[in-house]
């Protein structure tokens, strides 16, 4: 494939599918400013000595001690980095933020706490909000004084948004709305004073509104009894004859969708950065146990079986994290440039968010069942004390299964994923068809056997490749095949999700390793060089059962002959001995005693 060379040599969105990327336009922890390194390390002095001493009250449901927490933090300015200074802001960019988010993940339910409210919370006003209602609500808002939460879910409009049944009906004197409905599983419903609402005006406007705790009509329903992130509060929201001002619509009348489809991209990535964290937590966890823990008189980490999980928790982490670096150096790349050409601070961040809304999709999916995976090991490696509260596996393991839910489930994502490439396809954003024609009239031709590559992970930048050949070859067929059929076959469009993320975080990787060895060397990276090598040896095995179940869905005979023949062309490579790279990863764990990469 020919490399496409755009500004910085940043791709567009989804063209990671037809153009090599180069691993100097991602982003890497030493890429991280001086004043960037002084902010987290400000955040993370206050999450140790202010919430995590506090972490066992808070998941009581003490509401009392969250909000007086997030208080302190907006006095310290942590509620405002993603808000400007005219607001009462500590501005920073889309990557610090990112790492923010990473950070306060460990606190468990205060994150939550936090991020509904600094994001989907406040950002619908700060992004479609008139100066007005910027003006009047974002500094109480930013400063802790009172808190925000996002009404979007209702009990028969859950992943299908915009059937909500909330109504919203305009005054005979038209100067307000009287809205009737109800919403549930609201974050922070327990104590937040402003809601983002949606709701349906003239039965068909899917519209935005801006509404008070305190008005007449809105009720609160009793705490949810969830499964985990039980410090978090998460109540139904009653609206009952509300009179909602004109002046407190949100956006425009029917255009309700914009807000939550847009604010959705970037909580999916954000949700990524979390998962991110809690990740790295339970490795360490798991880590420090497998050292301490001790049967027939060793250590259980000195076990074969143990350092596999070890180094897989590792690799699928690390994996994860070059993915999510690579997106938000994309986005932060994306927004600077669309605010040089003159769009406002919410259409430049919206914008680059929605470029990369695939990527997003993505990491959404992929970050929530790494975490998944990591806690599921995680207690499999406490054995019996991880079954118990006494332990942090059995709290981590509740906690974690949320996410596969939020910001969309993960099924929804993988079809998303998908449905949006078709669509960029479709309109000319991304020319999929010579690549793909390319590779048909490849298939048909005696395969080429050139010289072999060298350089860092150059045969795992070869095999990236095929694999994307792989996905052209399958999806190609498939859409020509079943054409508008395709939309109602959601296992044929999962096995083609599935194969772009595998393509997407296996050159992510490929990327961070190469770059971060060219800044520290490659034996510094040795370790890392090994979890690339070992997640893109699996991850083509994983590519290839996809896409095998994608073709035998629908194709028959010489066609099906063909693309099975396609498939194992472009799976083909040197199995390595996993076993060995799997040591090798969790030897270097198990001595630093924590997640070192």
């Amino acid at each position: 494939m020919e490399t496409v060379e755009t500004e910085n040599k940043v791709l567009k969105g989804g063209e990671f599918l037809v153009a090599e990327s180069d691993p100097m336009s991602t982003f890497i922890v030493e890429d991280f400013t001086s004043e960037q390194t002084m902010v987290l390390s400000m955040v993370k002095e206050f999450i140790d000595k202010r919430v995590f001493p506090n972490s066992a009250k808070i998941e009581k449901l003490d509401i009392e001690l969250t909000k007086q927490l997030l208080k302190e933090a907006g006095e310290q300015g942590i509620l405002g980095t993603s808000f400007p200074e005219e607001y009462g802001g500590f501005m920073q960019n889309f990557i610090t933020n990112m790492a923010l988010t990473e950070l306060f993940a460990k606190t468990r339910s205060f994150s939550l706490s936090y991020g509904a409210h600094t994001g989907i919370g406040m950002l619908p006003i700060l992004y479609f909000g008139t100066e007005e209602q910027k003006t009047k609500y974002l500094p109480s808002l930013v400063a802790g004084d009172k808190f925000a939460a996002y009404c979007l879910t209702e009990p028969d409009s859950g992943s299908d948004a915009l059937a909500a049944k909330t109504k919203a009906i305009l005054s005979e004197d038209g100067k307000h709305y009287v809205m009737n409905g109800q919403k549930m599983w609201i974050t922070n419903a327990g104590f937040a004073d402003v809601f983002v609402v949606f709701a349906q005006i003239d039965g068909d406007k899917f519209t935005g509104f801006i509404v008070e705790r305190g008005w007449e009509g809105v009720s609160i329903g009793a705490e949810e009894d969830k499964l985990g992130i039980k410090g978090s509060s998460t109540r139904q929201v009653f609206f009952e004859n509300v009179k909602v001002p004109v002046e407190n619509v949100l956006g425009n009348i029917g255009k309700g969708h914009r807000i939550a489809f847009n604010i959705l991209n970037i909580g999916r990535i954000k949700l990524a950065a979390g998962v991110l964290g809690g990740s790295k937590l339970t490795s360490m966890l798991s880590i420090q146990y497998a050292n301490e823990r001790k049967q027939f008189k060793v250590p259980i980490g000195s076990f074969g079986a143990i350092k596999y999980k070890l180094a897989e928790q590792a690799t699928r982490i690390y994996v994860t994290e070059a993915a999510m670096h690579r997106a938000s150096r994309a986005i932060d790349h994306m927004e600077e440039k669309l605010k040089e050409e003159g769009k406002s601070l919410g259409e430049a961040l919206l914008g680059a968010a929605e470029e990369y809304a695939i990527e997003c999709a993505i990491l959404k999916v992929r970050g929530s069942e790494c975490l998944d995976y990591c806690v599921d090991e995680g207690l499999q490696i406490y054995g019996g004390m991880g079954y118990s509260e006494e332990a942090p596996m059995a709290g981590a393991y509740r906690d974690s299964r949320i996410n596969r839910i939020f910001e969309g489930t993960n099924e929804i994502n993988r079809m998303l994923s998908v449905d949006m490439l078709m669509k960029r396809v479709m309109r000319g954003n991304i020319d999929m068809m010579t690549p793909a024609m390319k590779v048909q009239k490849e298939l048909m031709s005696m395969p080429s056997f050139g010289d072999k590559p060298t350089g860092l992970l150059a045969d795992e930048q070869v095999y990236v490749q095929n694999l994307k050949k792989l996905f052209l070859a399958v999806a190609g067929a498939t859409v020509q095949e079943l054409m508008q059929k395709l939309e109602k076959e959601q296992e044929i469009l999962m096995n083609l999700s599935d194969i772009m993320s595998e393509i997407y975080l296996c050159e992510s990787a490929i990327m961070g390793t190469i770059k971060a060895a060219s800044v520290r060397g490659e034996e510094a990276c040795k370790e890392e060089i090994a979890m690339t090598s070992l997640y893109v040896n699996d991850a083509i095995e994983r590519a290839g059962v996809h896409a095998k179940n994608a073709v035998a869905s629908w194709a028959e005979g010489d066609t099906k002959r063909v693309l099975f023949m396609g498939i194992k062309r472009y799976t083909k490579h040197d199995f390595l001995n996993t076993k060995d790279l799997r040591r090798q990863i969790a030897d270097r764990l198990l001595e630093a005693n924590d997640y070192c990469f």
